[in-house]
Order: C-alpha cells, then structure tokens, then sequence
C-alpha cells in the first residue's frame, strides 16, 4: 500500500486565489440546478445515507466537524479520534488513538460509501479505467474533481471533508508540504546539490501537462461533469490553483491493494494527511471486502492520544518529501543513484559487454548507493573491467569476480570513484554540522528543517562510501591525500578526465 495524495479547499487551494480564479456564478435557475445535482448526488452513491448535515455548531473545529459529519454518515464506532497538535508554531490535526491499543486491533474503519475513488466519482467503474488507461492519471481526475466540489460549498456532500482536508493543506504530520508548491526560488535554495531537485522539476512539468488535458477529462466525463454548472476546467481554474490542488490530493491519497483499478487510489477520511506516515510500520490501511470497508490495524501498542502512523510504502525520502512534504530519519529505503557508462570506442567494448551480459549488467549500468550500506557489491568489479586494457585479462575463468586485475585498473577505478562522490558532495552549500544546527534550531521553519533531514542524510551516505574506499588496498596514495586536503580534488581531476569511462 502507498499513501498519496490530498484534498481540494479554500486554503489547500489557497483561498485568496481560488476566489480569483473562481468566476461568480448565479442565476436562480441554476441554483436550483445546483441543490438538485447536490442531492442527487448523495442519493445515486450513498442510497442509504442521509443529506448532509450543515447545522453542525460553528464553534467546533474542522476535525470535530468531520468526525461528527462521519459519524451521522453511517461510520462504525472508531478507535482513534482527531485530535489537534503543535508543530512548529503551526496546528495539525492527527489522527490519535481514542484508547489504549493492542497489536492486531482495528483501530479505523471506514465504509465505502465514504471513501472517495474514481468509481464512486464517476459512478462507473468503466468509464473510470477508460480515462486513466491513457495519459490521464488518477491524481488528476480526483483533483478535478474535488476542485469542482469545492466550488459547491456546502451544497457539497463532501464539504466537511474537503474543509479538514483544507485546513491541513497537505502538509502531513511534519507541517512542509510537498516542495511542488514551495515559494518560487525555495526548493533550489533550501536543496542545493540534492537530486530531489530533479525529480521535484520533472513532476512539475508532469502537472503542467496534467492541466493541458483537463478539459479533455472533462469532456470524456460527461456522466459526471455535465452537472456541474460551471466553465470547463481551464476556464475555471488556473495552473498555479490547480498545483496547489494536485499537490493536497497526492500528499492524502491512500495506494489500495487487491481492488479494482478504479479503486486503486482513495482518498480515506482520518487517512492521510491526518493519519501519519512511517517507513518502518507493518501497519497498512486495507480493503476488507466482507466488511466493505478500509481497515487499518495497529502493529504495535499504542496508548490513548498516540498518533497512529501506518506504511507509507518502500520509498526513499526523496519521494515522502515530493509526496508528502515529509522526510523519515529511520527510512530503511534511502539510496542515491549512480550510472556508469562504458563508451563504444573502446577497443575492448565487445568482449566487456559479452562479460557483462553474462552477470546480468549491461554497458550502461545504474548502481545504487544505499543507507548503511557501503559500496554496491558489483560496482568495483564492474569499474575494473571498465579499464580494463589487456585483452588477455577478460578472457581469464572468474576474471569479473576475482578481485584487483592490476595495479593502474585498480588506482583508476579507484580514483573516478572517489572524484565522482567527492564532486557531488561539492555540490552541496552545506555541511553536515550545518544541517544538524538547523534540524536543532527550534526558530527553523518546517521546510527548513525537511530540506535539511534529507540533505543530511545525502551527505552521509556518499560519506559512508568515501569512508568505505579509503580502507581498500590499492587507493591512490595522492587520493587519500587529497580527501584529507583542503582541496579534496587536488590531482585527481586531470588524471580521471583523461579517462573514457562515463560516471553520472
């Protein structure tokens, strides 16, 4: 199971510029159009459940609204409440337990009438599959949707929802937000050198394209859409509103396993972002198909007021943080990528290749360096047979596997090894120490303190693989030397670039 995606509210939306965006509606006729659609719709998916109440007292906060809301919907008795916490200057609801846990209790139960998934948005499952078996995601297409029942207000079935979903801005229990939705100019200041960076521009440029086929979905959905007496959605709403939606959808989307692809992707109320996330818990939120309900239980004890935390998937906290604007210190998935290119000129590129093919490798190979755990096994032996010169050396039984092929393969393999990590911890504007003092520092905002976990956590995996190098036989002496240095590339550079061997 994966935990992702968020909700779609004033403030998840932003609500100056969502009333900006929003173009005034009215006409009587209209509006009546409007409360029928709002009552038609309770009716077609939940048959069995009451109109929405809207006279709940406006004293209570969006998170007693909402468990009350669900609780007059038909929810089962929980065993977890919502309860409000300071985080940094800032109040998160969390999902808690009510009561002293046990390991194996169901301590959340929710109903599939109050689940929302694309087979409940659209009322089809077909015609679900059939807009996301292309270029349409499912993020997207409960965005959209979410975005045009929040314009309903509270003629929205689902307005106690979206408002608690609002409140919290997919910000998830670390107060950061997904850094897609950062101030202009933040993530490239606060993740200097970081790899995240890439992926945080690639899934930008996959939302801009997201917007470019709304109105697309909004045709195609004419069952649903057509109801909805507004413009279509790039008339509506504007690129920067609809990140800001996207971006609260991905950081409260629940990943389900063993059901319908146009079921596959809910959004779960005291799920995520209420519900916090772990790399290390067994806990997953489920599908019961008996009970016809999501189910989550403990994996662990809890005591009453404990904030209840649930798998989030084996991710990297590079994606928790572009996902859910959080970063996990104890995450058991943390690696960063290398690949090494072996060029085709060289005299020797053939036979390589065929050594390669036969240890399951190929001539452009991605390595990755994980926590805790040093050098990837393959990786030297596939740098040494890299450059590798004597053609007589690849033809000898056990060659790949058999250690050091000579001392100038072994310096060299060594040597790019060592300036490649060295160039990218140079890349970095900060230290270690530096990340640590911001992670301490209590006027340290969230971002900041995020952005720092992560880099932290960079920085000591290439550490830990320097570290590792040091110990071999066989390192350069000049590269030793030149760690030590206050130059840590000094000799290194000329004599590595003179090489054809490729590491990115």
């Amino acid at each position: 199971m994966d935990l992702k995606v968020a909700r779609c509210s004033s403030r998840l939306l932003d609500g100056r510029d969502f009333q900006i965006a929003c173009k005034p509606w009215t006409g009587q006729c209209k509006r009546q159009k409007q409360i029928c659609h709002s009552k038609s719709h309770t009716s077609n998916h939940h048959s069995s459940h009451a109109a929405p109440s809207t006279s709940l007292s406006s004293e209570l906060d969006t998170g007693t609204k909402l468990f009350k809301w669900l609780q007059v919907e038909g929810m089962p008795e929980q065993r977890v409440s919502i309860q409000a916490h300071e985080r940094l200057g800032q109040s998160l609801d969390l999902t808690v337990a009510d009561r002293d846990l046990s390991p194996g209790d169901v301590a959340l139960r929710i109903p599939d009438h109050l689940v929302i998934t694309l087979a409940r948005v659209f009322g089809d499952e077909s015609e679900a599959e059939q807009l996301v078996a292309g270029k349409h995601s499912e993020l997207a297409c409960l965005a959209l949707y979410l975005m045009y029942e929040k314009k309903q207000g509270r003629n929205s079935y689902w307005y106690e929802f979206i408002a608690e979903l609002d409140k919290q801005r997919g910000r998830g229990q670390m107060g950061a937000r997904s850094p897609l939705i950062w101030d202009e100019g933040q993530a490239e200041r606060l993740l200097a050198g970081s790899p995240v960076l890439q992926l945080i521009h690639e899934r930008a440029k996959a939302v801009e394209k997201e917007y470019a086929e709304l109105d697309t979905i909004w045709f195609m959905a004419a069952s649903l859409f057509k109801d909805y007496p507004y413009d279509v959605p790039s008339e509506t709403f504007s690129l920067p509103l609809f990140r800001q939606a996207f971006a609260a959808v991905q950081a409260s989307t629940v990943h389900l396993q063993g059901v319908q692809k146009a079921r596959r992707f809910a959004l779960v109320p005291l799920g995520p972002p209420l519900l916090s996330y772990s790399s290390t818990s067994k806990a997953m939120l489920t599908w019961n198909r008996e009970e016809q309900e999501v189910q989550l239980k403990a994996d662990r004890p809890y005591k009453r007021g404990e904030p209840v935390y649930a798998w989030c998937g084996p991710q990297p906290n590079s994606a928790l943080l572009l996902n859910y604007g959080i970063v996990d210190e104890d995450n058991p998935y943390d690696k960063l990528s290398m690949t090494v290119t072996i060029p085709h000129q060289d005299p020797l590129f053939q036979q390589k290749r065929a050594i390669l093919q036969s240890h399951g490798l190929a001539t452009m190979q991605k390595f990755e360096f994980l926590r805790h755990k040093g050098i990837p096994p393959m990786l030297l032996p596939y740098l040494r047979l890299s450059y590798t010169s004597d053609p007589d050396m690849l033809h000898r039984p056990g060659f790949f596997n058999a250690g050091p092929s000579s001392d100038y393969s072994e310096k060299l393999a060594l040597a790019q090894l060592t300036e490649y990590l060295q160039q990218r911890l140079s890349k970095y504007c900060t230290t270690i120490s530096e990340d640590n003092a911001v992670v301490t520092d209590p006027s340290a905002g969230p971002r900041e303190k995020v952005a720092a976990r992560l880099l932290r956590i960079e920085k000591t995996i290439l550490n830990d693989v320097l570290d590792e190098v040091e110990q071999l036989p066989g390192a350069p002496e000049h590269l030793l030397a030149s760690r030590r240095g206050s130059n840590m590339l000094a000799g290194l550079s000329e004599w590595v670039h003179q090489q054809a061997v490729k590491l990115s």
